[in-house]
C-alpha cells in the first residue's frame, strides 16, 4: 500500500517559467537535478515538445521508484546525486533546475529519521543504500567533531554544549539512536531558542547537511553547470536556508562579472560566464497554503555565450 505522505512542490510555476516560458513548446535537453517526487519534472514535461528531453537525477531510491511511474519516452532518471552532472556532454543542456529542499515524504516518514516530530531511527541519509547514518556517525565522533558540524552547518550557538551532551550520553547509556532521543537531549541542553522554533531544529539541519555532504555536492554541481549548459541555457536553483543560498548567490555573482588580472593590466579580462536574472520568493498565497515554502528563494541565471560560441 502506498504511504499517505504527500508533497507540495515549491515555486512550481516560477521555476518552470524560468527554464521554459509559458506558452512555448521547447526542444532540447533539460535537467531536473533533484527529482524528489517529480512535481517540477512533470511540469517541465508538459512544456516539452516531441523533440524535447528531460533527464532527472536523484540519489533517493524512493524518488527513483516514483520516477518509474512516469511513462514518457522523453524522460529518464539516474540514481545519482547531482554532483554527477558533469557526466553529461558539454554544452548539451538547455535548462537546469536544482530544488535543494527535502521532500515532504522524506520528512514525514519516521523511518527516514529526518524529523524530530516523529520517533524513528536516526538515519537522515538521502541514499539509504550507502554511507553511514547519523546514528552511526554520532556513535564514534568525538565532541569537537560533533560541535564543529553543528556549529558550521546549523549555525547553532550552543553547539559545544550539545556535542558534550551527546558524548556524555554515549558514555553513560550508549549512543543516541532515535530521533526522539536526540531531540530530547538537545531540548535539555538548549535553554533558549527563537520563538516558535524547536530547540533541535538547527542540530537536525546540521547533521542532515553533513551526513549527505549537501553543501559540497551543491558546489560541485554548480561548477559542473558551467560546462553542461549550452549558450543562453538557463540555471534555476531553489534554496531553503542561508547556507545554501549564500553559495548559490556567490556562485552566480562570481561568474556574472568580467575578471581583470591585476598582474597583467593590459590583458583582456576573463569574460563572464553567467548573467544573473534575479531572484523570486514564494507569494503570500503559496506560503499560506504550504508553510514549508516560507524560506524558499529561487535564483535564476543564464549562460553567456563566449566568443567562439557566438561565432
Amino acid at each position: 500500500m502506498q504511504a499517505p505522505w504527500t508533497h507540495t512542490t515549491v515555486l512550481l510555476q516560477e521555476a518552470v517559467d524560468a527554464l521554459i516560458p509559458a506558452g512555448t513548446s521547447a526542444a532540447g535537453t533539460y535537467v531536473d537535478a533533484t527529482f524528489g517526487r517529480g512535481g517540477h519534472a512533470r511540469a517541465i514535461l508538459d512544456r516539452l515538445g516531441p523533440d524535447g528531453r528531460l533527464i532527472a537525477f536523484d540519489k533517493d531510491a524512493e524518488a527513483v521508484a516514483e520516477a518509474a511511474r512516469i511513462h514518457d519516452a522523453r524522460f529518464s532518471i539516474r540514481h545519482q546525486g547531482f554532483r554527477e552532472l558533469g557526466d553529461l556532454p558539454p554544452g548539451s543542456v538547455a535548462g537546469l533546475l536544482m530544488d535543494l529542499g527535502v521532500s515532504s515524504p522524506q520528512i514525514d516518514n519516521p523511518a527516514r529519521g529526518f524529523s524530530f516530530r516523529f520517533d524513528g531511527p536516526l538515519d537522515m541519509r538521502m541514499d539509504t543504500t550507502r554511507g553511514e547514518s547519523v546514528a552511526e556517525w554520532l556513535a564514534t565522533a568525538d565532541a569537537q567533531q560533533i560541535a564543529e558540524v553543528i556549529r558550521d552547518y546549523g549555525e547553532e550557538r550552543f553547539a559545544v554544549q550539545i556535542a558534550k551532551a551527546i558524548v556524555a550520553r554515549r558514555q553513560e547509556r550508549g549512543p543516541v539512536s532515535t530521533t526522539t532521543e536526540l531531540a530530547e537531549l538537545v531540548a535539555g541542553t538548549v535553554k533558549t531558542r527563537e520563538q516558535g522554533q524547536n530547540p533541535a531544529t538547527r542540530t537536525f539541519q546540521a547533521l542532515r547537511i553533513f551526513i549527505n555532504a549537501e553543501l559540497e555536492e551543491l558546489q560541485q554541481a554548480l561548477e559542473a553547470s558551467l560546462g553542461v549548459l549550452q549558450p543562453l541555457g538557463r540555471l534555476a536553483v531553489i534554496s531553503f536556508h542561508s547556507l545554501e543560498d549564500r553559495i548559490v548567490k556567490q556562485f552566480i555573482a562570481k561568474h556574472s562579472k568580467e575578471v581583470y588580472d591585476r598582474r597583467t593590466p593590459f590583458a583582456a579580462p576573463k569574460v563572464m560566464k553567467l548573467k544573473a536574472l534575479g531572484r523570486i520568493k514564494p507569494s503570500q498565497a503559496e506560503v499560506d497554503g504550504n508553510p514549508r515554502s516560507r524560506s524558499a528563494i529561487l535564483r535564476i541565471a543564464e549562460r553567456v555565450p563566449n566568443v567562439a560560441e557566438v561565432a
